[in-house]
């Protein structure tokens, strides 16, 4: 799978070692830093999920906010997530711009599930994606911003934030602009509506959990 993703990001950006850019993204994570990635909604910062206090240190960010998981896939998720029918369901809409909020497993890393939930994103860029081939499939993040702020737009722009040890270019594939749509499927509420229209959403729930 991550030969298909070199693949694609070097038709987008031929110019770019993508090769040695991601070894050299991995090896920051590894090493508990953060990087600064693209996504199709804004950039975002990531960090393996046992150094996901980093990403709180940096932002300044409200340590009673959680961060979110980012998954290379669905099936990626699925081990780290309580199955249920609405997960499912809202589960055909990923990749894209929807973070689902949901019971987490217990194999669920303590970092990304405080108070017993995880917040389940697949991104739709092909950056984040070769990023999360890199690193076994999840990473913890969040916007690319200071607590309060607008979140970056721009690669020049998240490098300008300097929040991030390492920032990954985005092949050309750019920010919308748009957060993901956030909803509790457990409660079957929407807490954030963003790139994916509420009532879109709702129309996929199902009528039992």
């Amino acid at each position: 799978m991550m030969n298909s993703f070199l693949n694609l990001l070097t038709v987008l950006a031929p110019d770019e070692p993508w090769a040695e850019l991601l070894t050299r993204a991995e090896r920051v994570l590894r090493s508990g830093g953060v990087v600064a990635y693209p996504s199709e909604t804004v950039w975002g910062l990531a960090a393996l999920p046992d150094a996901a206090a980093a990403l709180f240190e940096r932002k300044a960010r409200d340590p009673l906010k959680p961060v979110q998981g980012s998954f290379l896939s669905l099936d990626a998720a699925r081990p780290l997530v309580q199955p249920s029918p609405a997960f499912e369901a809202l589960g055909a809409l990923l990749p894209g711009p929807l973070t689902l909020v949901t019971r987490a497993a217990p194999a669920c890393p303590p970092a990304l599930a405080p108070g017993g939930q995880v917040g389940v994103r697949v991104p739709d860029h092909p950056v984040a994606l070769a990023l999360l081939a890199q690193v076994s499939g999840v990473l913890a993040t969040t916007s690319c911003n200071r607590s309060g702020e607008p979140a970056a737009l721009t690669y020049a722009e998240a490098r300008a934030l300097a929040l991030a040890d390492f920032v990954l270019p985005d092949a050309g594939v750019h920010a919308q602009g748009l957060p993901s749509t956030v909803v509790d499927v457990t409660a079957r509420r929407v807490l954030r509506e963003g790139a994916v229209p509420a009532a879109q959403v709702l129309a996929r729930l199902p009528e039992t959990l």
